[in-house]
């Protein structure tokens, strides 16, 4: 069985949800790493050094740039023609290409797998992670995402691929890039952190929540989350919202300052290796799932803990 895992990149070298994937396609069968992009020869040589890695299709164009989703996917479905499955991260990227392959190759998406249980068998995520599923599929060609935070990663180095160029259909002419407001994050980014602390709506307002989280984040080295609740009201942009809406951690440590545990917030981090909560209410939810629980005031329990460390 050949796997195609779709890269996701930045031209000059991999992101790490795509390591995960390498390791969730290599319970299937042999690895393929497609990069699409322009002038992208360095994060496709990037790719032929990941062990488990067989080989790297390196679409190289104008077109696949910014790598819209309009564009790869055409490709994609093409390459399709010589693999059993495609795997893609379960990101914004990856979600917003892999139904376009599965609508064109007219096969049902699996989405967020959790597992690989067989050749046609995964496990996933429903109920915002209250229960797990798990699917067969029938198609003869799967498309799949894939929760990067159930799957270890692969090693970066170790590998050997050969690098194979590849064409496909160009520019659609569906969409066109007009540009990207990127984040630049002075800490950990959150799904890469191996430390995480997050507050929430309890916070107050923006300052209350620098002055809190990131002193203490700061001392510790992690990245900085927060509650839906929290971005709502304006506290943080949506770059740092942890929860089932927003972005899926599980990290070493995770720290849930302020916030209560509400289901779509547990959807995000539960899987977080150790979780310390700190929060007035002794039944609030985040304490179910909690491994070490505060009670008591976290605007006199953050500071003192911060000057401690």
């Amino acid at each position: 069985m050949s796997v195609l895992v779709y890269a996701e990149h930045d031209n000059a070298s991999l992101k790490d949800a795509t390591l995960a994937v390498v390791t969730a396609a290599g319970k299937l069968g042999e690895v393929h790493v497609l990069v699409a992009g322009s002038n992208a020869q360095a994060a496709a040589d990037a790719a032929a050094k990941v062990e488990g890695v067989a080989k790297v299709l390196l679409a190289d164009d104008p077109a696949y740039a910014d790598q819209l989703a309009e564009n790869v996917a055409p490709l994609v479905a093409g390459l399709m023609a010589d693999h059993d499955a495609f795997l893609a991260p379960a990101t914004a990227h990856g979600k917003n290409i892999a139904p376009r392959v599965a609508a064109l190759l007219d096969v049902m998406q699996i989405s967020d797998i959790l597992s690989v249980e067989g050749a046609d068998t995964f496990t996933r995520p429903i109920y915002a992670g209250n229960a797990i599923a798990t699917v067969q599929a029938s198609d003869a060609k799967k498309v799949i995402t894939v929760r990067g935070t159930a799957f270890a990663k692969a090693s970066p180095d170790g590998g050997s691929a050969a690098v194979e160029k590849v064409t496909g259909p160009t520019d659609a002419g569906l969409s066109s890039f007009a540009g990207a407001e990127i984040a630049k994050l002075e800490r950990p980014e959150l799904t890469s952190a191996k430390i995480i602390v997050s507050g929430g709506r309890a916070l107050k307002d923006a300052d209350t929540f620098k002055a809190t989280i990131f002193p203490l984040a700061d001392k510790l080295g992690a990245g900085v989350g927060a509650s839906r609740a929290a971005v709502d009201a304006g506290y943080v942009p949506n770059d740092y919202q942890v929860g089932q809406t927003g972005k899926i951690v599980a990290p070493e440590v995770y720290v849930a300052i302020g916030i209560s545990g509400a289901i779509q917030h547990l959807a995000g981090m539960k899987d977080s290796k150790t979780i310390i909560a700190i929060n007035k209410d002794e039944d609030a939810p985040i304490f179910q799932v909690a491994d070490i629980g505060l009670v008591g005031d976290l605007f006199k329990l953050v500071p003192e803990l911060t000057e401690k460390l």
